[in-house]
C-alpha cells in the first residue's frame, strides 16, 4: 500500500525554522523520486524542492538558500528543512511520489508574528 505522511508543520515567527518530514510506506522504493510542493490560499500548487538525478537538491527560486531537501533511506523518510521563514512561505506543504503519482495529505506551515 502506498502511503506518504507529512508532519512537522506549525506556527512560526518570521525568521524561524521548521523541519518537515514525509514518511513513506515501504512500497515506495525510490525516495529520490519524492518531492515537496506547497499551496498557499488562492494560489496554485507549486514545486518547492526535489532531488536531482545525483541526489542533491533542486529548488524554486523563492526558497533557494533557505530550504533544503534530504532523505534518510533507513527511515524511509524525506525531509524539508525550512530556514529564515517569511510570511509568504505560509502554505500547506505536500510531499509527492513521482513513482506512484501519489500525494500525501499535507501539513500546514504558518509564518506570522
Amino acid at each position: 500500500q502506498v502511503q506518504l505522511v507529512e508532519s512537522g508543520g506549525g506556527l512560526v515567527q518570521p525568521g524561524g525554522s521548521l523541519r518537515l518530514s514525509c514518511a513513506a510506506s515501504k512500497s515506495i522504493f525510490r525516495l529520490n523520486a519524492v518531492a515537496w510542493y506547497r499551496q498557499a490560499p488562492g494560489k496554485q500548487r507549486e514545486l518547492v524542492a526535489a532531488f536531482t538525478p545525483r541526489g542533491s537538491g533542486n529548488y524554486a527560486d523563492s526558497v533557494k538558500g533557505r530550504f533544503f531537501i534530504s532523505r534518510d533511506n533507513a527511515k524511509n523518510t524525506v525531509y524539508l528543512q525550512l530556514n529564515s521563514l517569511k510570511p509568504e512561505d505560509t502554505a500547506v506543504y505536500y510531499c509527492f511520489s513521482y513513482e506512484y503519482s501519489y500525494w500525501g495529505q499535507g501539513t500546514q506551515v504558518t509564518v506570522s508574528s
